[in-house]
């Protein structure tokens, strides 16, 4: 789990943030807590921390002036401000000191839950460090653009951030792409942001958590406004064409108000996914693939949701059957052609590509894009129904093998060896190659409990058979099997054994 420090001269406060969090379940562990900044800067000399949330009006030390000796000891500590002053000064300095998150009091829990999710997503994805020449600020567009392309940001704080950061947002429509490379990010941001430079484009770049690089363009009009930015999309994938490596580019719709720029977004890394039917272009639009399917996309809707959990519950032959059943009505259709049906399958294909990726960090790439031929050659209905039942084959087969490996084995003995150290779902799925999701599903699956269960049970059991054979102190024991916060130590140990570790070594 990351590790979490907690500043703040409020008692009451630190304790609402140990309760008001379900902490383990965002893969965050609070490893301890201070009063003030000089206390917590002590503290953080020898207690590895990940992120800091932090006060800034405090005795001693205030918040702002611990964030920068922190940056001294720990240059990529995350840090999270919790204040009780909407002040622009405030705000201001701590996007120079390079914070995730300015938070208000009294503290919106969901708006705070978010900030975790989308810093421990961050610390997920760590690269060598890539710094742009404006990093104390961008690091701030990044995370206040991502949540707004995601719906994760109330539109009031929306407006002070867009005003604050300079995002010339303010427009009637807007249209999203996405450009994603094995190059260097830093160097594509730096590219594209000077060819920019020499446009008079109202247009506005920052990275999303899977490492790509998103290029958000403000427009005037609907229709001349997609004219102009297909334009620009061109003009830019020309530019980029001569990199050493390829950037590949999605394209999202014009849509029109604030509110719909996260629908261009999500149709930008939807067209990504074509590269594997179209890898020869500089870049795909959504709007075009959507209007390739015919007729027969707009008649007829494919049940994803459905498929999903058919895939991930292993049913096989239901998925089959769903396949067989929609694709029947899809041919019912008035209007249908055969290319109609043909684009529906590619669609299928790439749908059931990313849903394993989804869960797995690896996805057959070679298999799906031998169906994808197959499907471009196919001949008949019945045909067409084969290919993608093989699909639905490969897909719940990938899965099933997992089930069927050690790799569970071998993730319990390596907790049973390492227990006392810092371990995740996301450290380990990193370790045996599987995305921590899926891990967490197959360790559900084998053992019948969550990771997060299994872990604490088993320290819980070896806390207990040190506290009955030894004379180390509580928090001694509590740091020897892995738990750096005696407060949580003492929760996890009442929640198993149903007295505290003070009581039970006692009775012993």
């Amino acid at each position: 789990m990351y590790k979490v420090f907690i500043v703040d001269d409020e008692p009451f406060i630190v304790e609402g943030l140990y309760d008001i969090v379900d902490w383990p379940l965002f893969g965050l562990e609070i490893v301890g807590h201070a009063g003030n900044g000089q206390q917590a800067l002590e503290a953080l000399k020898t207690t590895p921390a990940d992120l800091l949330i932090t006060d800034i009006s405090m005795p001693v030390m205030d918040g702002l002036s611990l964030i920068s000796e922190v940056r001294k000891l720990h240059t990529e500590m995350k840090v999270v401000i919790l204040s009780g002053f909407n002040e622009f000064d405030y705000l201001k300095e701590g996007m120079r000191l390079g914070i995730e998150n300015y938070l208000l009091k009294p503290i919106n829990v969901e708006e705070l839950e978010s900030t975790l999710r989308n810093t421990v997503q961050k610390l997920d994805r760590i690269q060598p460090k890539e710094q742009y020449d404006d990093y104390d600020v961008q690091i701030l567009k990044d995370n206040t653009l991502y949540r707004w392309l995601n719906g994760q940001i109330a539109a009031p704080e929306f407006a002070e951030r867009a005003g604050l950061l300079d995002l010339k947002l303010r427009v009637p429509y807007f249209a999203v792409c996405v450009l994603r490379t094995k190059a260097s990010l830093s160097v594509l941001f730096e590219r594209v942001a000077g060819f920019l430079e020499t446009r008079d484009e109202q247009s506005t770049l920052c990275r999303d958590v899977d490492g790509d690089l998103v290029l958000i363009a403000s427009l005037s009009g609907q229709e001349d406004g997609r004219k102009a930015f297909i334009r620009l999309v061109e003009d830019l994938s020309m530019e980029l064409s001569v990199m050493s490596r390829p950037v590949h580019i999605g394209v999202g719709r014009v849509e029109p108000v604030s509110e719909a720029a996260s629908i261009s977004y999500k149709e930008a890394k939807r067209a990504l996914e074509y590269y594997i039917v179209y890898p020869e272009r500089l870049f795909i639009e959504y709007g075009q693939l959507e209007r390739n399917r015919g007729i027969a996309f707009s008649s007829h809707s494919m049940p994803w949701a459905e498929y999903s959990k058919l895939i991930l519950s292993g049913d096989i032959e239901e998925l089959k059957k769903n396949i067989r059943d929609d694709f029947e009505q899809l041919k019912q259709g008035e209007g249908v052609r055969p290319d109609d049906l043909q684009s529906a399958a590619m669609e299928l294909i790439i749908r059931f590509k990313m849903e394993l990726q989804e869960i797995k960090l690896t996805e057959e790439a070679d298999s799906f894009r031998q169906a994808l031929g197959q499907i471009q050659n196919s001949q008949s209905f019945d045909g067409l129904l084969e290919i993608l039942e093989e699909v639905a084959n490969i897909t719940v087969n990938s899965l099933m093998r997992d089930v069927k490996s050690p790799v569970v084995h071998q993730v319990l003995n390596y907790i049973h060896s390492h227990y006392a150290e810092e371990l995740s779902l996301k450290t380990l799925g990193a370790h045996y190659h599987i995305h921590p999701v899926y891990l967490g599903q197959l360790f559900l699956k084998e053992t019948g409990g969550t990771f997060a269960e299994y872990i604490n049970k088993y320290r819980i059991e070896k806390a207990k058979e040190l506290l009955k054979v030894t004379n180390y102190k509580v928090h001694e024991i509590a740091r020897n099997v892995g738990y750096w916060e005696i407060g949580y130590f003492y929760k996890q140990f009442r929640k198993y054994v149903g007295i505290s570790p003070t009581d039970f070594k006692a009775l012993h």
